[in-house]
C-alpha cells in the first residue's frame, strides 16, 4: 500500500464572501437593484417581532439561528436587509451566488429549494417578501458562521478532534451585516488537502447528478468473485470501477478479465485494502455504499481540514500518522523521507488524536507493563504459572512488572517518546505479521511501526555520532540506551477517513473509531433526524 500524506502549504486568499469586503448593509439605500420584484401597494420593508416569531414557527429547521437573525434585524431597526422597495438588492443577488456554491464547501443550507424559488422568475409560488428576506438572513448566518468558525468547539471536543480554535462572537458576526467588515478576519483554509477534497466533492456530486451510481446486485449466499468468473455482477462491478475512475473504459463485459483485474487492484490500493484480485463481500458492501454517503464522508473530512494544527503548515520536519489508513509519514526538509505501515489501538483502547513532540529515542527498551494490563491479563497467568515472568523475560521491580530488553520485548528494539496525558508512544514490535492485516487495531493505544529501525536511522541522520553501526549495536537487545533529541520532532496523530493523494486519487478508509458520526450529526442534522 502506498497512500501518501504530503503536506503542502499554500497561501490562499479567503474563499468566503470575498465580494462582501465592500458590503455595507447601510448602503442599501442605493437605487441599484436586481430581480426578483415583489410589487406591493404598502410599505412592507419592515420585519417586526411578530413576523420573526411566526417565521421561526414555520421554518423550524432555522430555529437555532433565531437569536442571530433577530440581531441582524435589530441592528437594521427591523428593516428588510436584502430588499429595497420590493426589489432584490445587488447584495441579495451576491449572497445567492455564494449559497449556490456552498455545497462545494461542505455547507448545508436548509430550505434551499425555497430560496431557489425566490430567484426563479418562472416560479408561480414564492415565499412572501418578508419570508424571503428572513430566509436569506438565516442563510447568511449559516454560511458566514461556517466559513468563519467551522464546526462548534463542543462538537470538536466530543469527536476527539482536539484542535480548538478561536471562536468569533456571534454579535460580531451579526454586526458585519451592518458595517463594513474590512477589519474582520475571514477564515482562511491553508491546508491544501481541503481544496483537493473540494475538487473530489464536485466530481462525486456530478456522479450523483448523472445518476450513474447504480446498486451492484449479488447472489446469496455470497461467493468470492475471482478472475475468470462470469456473471451479471461482474459487469456491474466493472461499471462501478469505471464510474469511480479505476477503469478508463466500461466494456460492459460480464467476464472477469485482465482489464478488470487491473481496475480491482487499483481500487484496492487506492483504499488501503489487501492487494489481491479477490472481490469479497466486504468489497461489494463498500462499493454499494451510496453516493450520498460518499459525499458526506468527503464533506466531513473537509471540515477536519479546517481544524488542522496550524504548526503543521509551517513545520519542515514532522511525523504524521493517520489512524484510519494505518500509515505513518516522516517528512524532513519539507520532503517525504519515509513511509511505514502502523497498527494502532483497538476500539476499546483507542489511539489518541493529538499533536506533540518526540523528545527521545530509546533503543533496546524496557517495557513497564501498565497496571491495567497487569490487573486484567497478567495476574491470573502469574497465579497459574509461577515461572510466567521468567519465561517471558519479565521481572518485578519496585512493585511493577517490566519486560527486559530483547527481540521478543513487546516494544521491539526501539521506541519514540513524546510526552502526552495518555502515556502512549511509538515503538517497534516483534509481531511483524500483524502489518499484513487490512484492519490493524491491535494495540492498547500505542502506535506500532513496521519500519521502526528505518525511522530511527532517518531521524538521526543529522547526528554524526549515530552511525549505522552504533544504531545496530544499540538495537542488539542487551541494554537500554536513550538518546535525547537536541531538536524535538513534531508528531501529529490525525484522523482522516477520506484523503486525496497528489495524483488526485481519493481514498476512503474505514471509520475505525466511529468518529465520523458526531460530525455527521452536525453537518447533516436534518438527515440524521430522518434516519432516526
Amino acid at each position: 500500500m502506498k497512500t501518501i500524506f504530503p503536506i503542502a502549504v499554500i497561501l490562499v486568499t479567503s474563499f468566503f464572501i470575498s465580494s462582501f469586503n465592500n458590503l455595507d448593509i447601510s448602503d442599501l439605500n442605493k437605487k441599484e437593484t436586481l430581480t426578483p420584484n415583489y410589487t406591493s401597494t404598502k410599505n412592507d420593508d419592515v420585519v417586526d417581532s411578530e413576523h420573526l416569531s411566526d417565521f421561526f414557527k414555520r421554518y423550524t429547521e432555522l430555529k437555532k439561528y433565531q437569536n442571530d437573525v433577530i440581531s441582524l434585524y435589530k441592528n437594521r431597526s427591523y428593516g428588510t436587509i436584502w430588499f429595497e422597495n420590493g426589489k432584490m438588492t445587488q447584495y441579495g443577488q451576491l449572497l445567492y451566488t455564494k449559497l449556490n456554491n456552498a455545497s462545494y464547501e461542505g455547507v448545508g443550507i436548509p430550505y434551499k429549494n425555497e430560496i431557489d424559488q425566490i430567484f426563479d422568475k418562472t416560479a408561480t409560488e414564492k415565499p412572501s417578501k418578508t419570508d424571503s428576506d428572513m430566509l436569506l438572513s438565516a442563510a447568511y448566518i449559516i454560511y458566514a458562521n461556517h466559513a468563519f468558525e467551522g464546526v462548534d468547539i463542543e462538537t470538536v471536543k466530543k469527536s476527539e478532534w482536539l484542535l480548538p480554535k478561536k471562536k468569533i462572537s456571534r454579535d460580531t458576526l451579526a454586526a458585519s451585516a451592518k458595517t463594513k467588515p474590512e477589519a474582520q478576519k475571514t477564515r482562511v483554509v491553508q491546508f491544501d488537502q481541503y481544496y483537493k477534497l473540494q475538487d473530489v466533492l464536485k466530481k462525486y456530486k456530478k456522479i450523483e447528478q448523472d445518476n450513474t451510481w447504480t446498486p451492484i446486485k449479488v447472489e446469496t449466499p455470497y461467493k468470492d468473485i475471482r478472475p475468470d468468473a462470469k456473471s451479471v455482477t461482474v459487469a456491474q462491478i466493472r461499471n462501478r470501477l469505471f464510474v469511480m475512475g479505476d477503469l478508463q473504459n466500461d466494456s460492459k463485459s460480464d467476464f472477469y478479465d485482465q482489464e478488470l483485474m487491473d481496475g480491482v487492484m487499483k481500487y484496492k490500493l487506492r483504499n488501503g485494502l489487501k492487494p489481491n484480485y479477490i472481490i469479497s463481500e466486504a468489497n461489494i458492501k463498500d462499493m454499494n455504499e451510496s453516493i450520498q454517503e460518499k459525499i458526506k464522508k468527503i464533506t466531513i473530512n473537509m471540515e477536519r481540514c479546517k481544524e488542522i494544527y496550524p504548526t503543521l503548515l509551517t513545520d519542515t520536519e514532522y511525523i504524521m500518522i493517520n489512524v484510519p489508513s494505518y500509515e505513518l509519514v516522516y517528512v524532513k526538509n519539507g520532503k517525504i523521507e519515509l513511509e511505514s505501515k502502523v497498527f494502532v489501538g483497538s476500539p476499546l483502547t483507542k489511539t489518541t488524536i493529538f499533536n506533540g513532540n518526540i523528545e527521545k529515542v530509546v533503543f533496546s527498551p524496557y517495557w513497564t507493563v501498565p497496571q491495567s494490563i497487569v490487573d486484567n491479563e497478567l495476574k491470573s497467568k502469574i497465579a497459574s504459572d509461577p515461572n510466567y515472568l521468567a519465561e517471558h523475560n519479565m521481572e518485578m521491580v519496585n512493585g511493577q512488572v517490566r519486560q527486559k530488553p530483547g527481540p521478543d520485548n513487546s516494544l521491539g528494539l526501539v521506541k519514540f517518546i513524546f510526552p502526552n496525558p495518555d502515556d502512549i508512544y511509538m515503538h517497534d514490535t516483534p509481531a511483524k505479521t500483524l502489518f499484513d492485516f487490512e484492519q490493524r487495531t491491535f494495540s492498547h493505544g500505542c502506535i506500532n511501526v513496521s519500519k521502526a529501525k528505518e525511522l530511527a536511522i532517518a531521524m538521526l541522520k543529522d547526528y554524526p555520532e549515530w552511525t549505522a553501526d552504533r544504531i545496530d549495536k544499540a538495537m542488539d537487545g542487551q541494554a537500554e540506551t536513550t538518546f535525547k533529541l537536541p531538536t524535538k520532532v513534531p508528531i501529529y496523530i490525525t484522523y482522516f477517513t477520506t484523503w486525496v493523494k497528489e495524483s488526485g486519487e481519493v481514498s476512503f478508509f474505514q471509520d475505525v473509531y466511529d468518529k465520523d458520526a458526531d460530525l455527521n450529526k452536525i453537518l447533516f442534522p436534518q438527515e440524521t433526524l430522518v434516519s432516526n
